[in-house]
């Protein structure tokens, strides 16, 4: 790839740096797309042991690019988002990959189809730890960051993505241990 083509790709991805979410960190600002997105990177590499049949270097990079799309639409809330919301995304994101060197713009879109079937094992452990992330970083918030619908959705969230793994099932059941921890103790304050 050309020098000049690989600065303007990370100059548009760095807006996923500025660009915040609904959920805030534990030192009270808004966590940006850039933060959970390496964020479930990371969930990714630290958990190769737990899933050695799947391609955790394919997972790893799914999670990467997962939100690349916002740094053109910024981040929608998931009570929120549309399923347009969703196509205008996906629309402009295939659009900016059009422009990149052959075989990142063929590795960009397979990977984001397989993303969005979540038929391999490999998607659907990305959007797995695309959910959890969110209900662990709102755990991690303080309490008075969350709005009344996340006391319910801290423990439906991701629920039904993590059925298909015996170990993600344990790491949902633990998270919602915390999250029940969490709300018991604001309401003895």
């Amino acid at each position: 790839m050309n020098t000049a083509t690989f600065l303007e790709i990370l100059t548009v991805a760095e807006k996923l740096k500025c660009n915040t979410r609904h959920s805030w960190t534990s030192s009270g600002r808004h966590e940006s797309v850039a933060e959970h997105s390496w964020r479930i990177a990371l969930m990714a590499l630290l958990m190769r042991d737990e899933f050695p049949e799947i391609d955790m270097d394919k997972v790893i990079r799914m999670c990467l690019i997962h939100d690349l799309g916002e740094a053109f639409t910024g981040d929608i809330p998931t009570f929120e988002k549309r399923e347009e919301d969703s196509e205008k995304e996906d629309k402009i994101f295939f659009q900016w990959i059009a422009t990149f060197p052959t075989h990142y713009r063929e590795e960009f879109t397979e990977l984001l189809k397989e993303m969005n079937e979540l038929k391999t094992n490999e998607a659907k452990l990305y959007k797995a730890l695309d959910n959890l992330e969110a209900v662990i970083q709102h755990n991690e918030a303080d309490i008075s960051t969350w709005i009344p619908l996340e006391y319910d959705l801290q423990f439906t969230y991701g629920a039904d993505k993590v059925e298909f793994s015996s170990y993600l099932r344990e790491l949902k059941k633990e998270i919602d241990q915390r999250t029940t921890e969490k709300i018991a103790k604001k309401n003895e304050d």
